[in-house]
């Protein structure tokens, strides 16, 4: 049985990073990512629903959303599965964390704030193992000169991490050794080096979760195994008949085939482009 709770749960994510009686954890993890930039010396977190200002637009769940004692905006998401759209995704998060530093009337004057995305990504951004860790700016296509500070993207990829625990050395190599081993893991390591894993270690220690805690956490690990196994099978399954129809038509083909496969045993238009990637209007079009 784990001793400790999985990172890549919505509530291990959020008992780790959401609370803010322990919002320390965050300050530290993104000084630690942050290192010789900057330090953060606290945070405040938002309302992770952000509301359409228009009637006709969507509204936005972040899974965090703070700022920093000098009016820095983070947003920070655990993506548990892989998305088509999830670099769009991404961008739409951010712009919609720069709109809202808009204010009416004629003395504001594009006083913005720099907004960071820091996204854990328990899959790799495109399609095959990349950095671990890969940041995105703004800057000029020809000379690299940075042009603008107030929009940065820093991707993490778990799977593309593959360093011992002998092996890490920074102390964010530390962190992202942690969460993405925690659920395995028999002791709390580097406690020696950061007196804070010590803190974390009480907060991630199954044992000492309240009942009505654990009742939580039981249905957040329940929900991500079973949404992990239903789309690996899924995947299975509508791969088979894609190869059984024709392998050789070519990957976008067999998206295709496998979507219309699915579509035909009655799998929702959401759940078939989760699994081939495909855009909702192309599954609709089948």
């Amino acid at each position: 049985m784990s001793q400790f709770i999985s990172a890549f749960t919505d509530d291990g994510f959020k008992r780790i990073f959401g609370q803010d009686m322990h919002n320390d954890l965050l300050i530290d993890f993104l000084n630690d990512l942050l290192k010789d930039e900057k330090e953060i010396k606290d945070i405040t977190f938002f309302d992770k629903e952000i509301l359409p200002e228009q009637e006709d637009e969507r509204s936005i769940i972040y899974d965090l959303y703070c700022t920093t004692e000098t009016n820095e905006h983070f947003v920070v998401e655990m993506q548990r599965r892989e998305q088509s759209w999830f670099r769009n995704r991404s961008i739409y998060y951010l712009s919609r964390a720069i709109t809202r530093q808009g204010e009416r009337g004629s003395k504001w004057e594009y006083d913005l704030k720099a907004v960071y995305g820091v996204f854990f990504m328990n899959f790799h951004l495109g399609d095959k193992a990349g950095k671990p860790r890969r940041d995105v700016i703004l800057t000029d296509r020809d000379t690299g000169e940075k042009f603008s500070d107030k929009l940065r993207f820093i991707f993490i990829e778990f799977p593309s991490f593959t360093k011992t625990e002998e092996e890490c050395e920074t102390n964010f190599d530390k962190w992202i050794f942690i969460l993405k081993n925690m659920e395995a893991l028999d002791r709390m390591p580097f406690k020696a080096y950061k007196p804070i894993f010590e803190k974390l270690e009480k907060i991630v220690d199954i044992s000492a979760l309240s009942k009505e805690d654990r009742l939580r956490y039981d249905r957040s690990i329940r929900n991500y195994r079973d949404t992990l196994a239903t789309l690996s099978f899924a995947e299975q399954k509508g791969l088979n008949r894609g190869l059984e129809r024709g392998f050789s038509k070519g990957r976008k083909e067999e998206k295709i085939e496998i979507a219309r496969n699915m579509k035909a045993e009655g799998s929702s238009i959401e759940f078939i482009v989760k699994v081939t990637g495909l855009s909702a209007k192309e599954v609709e079009r089948l």
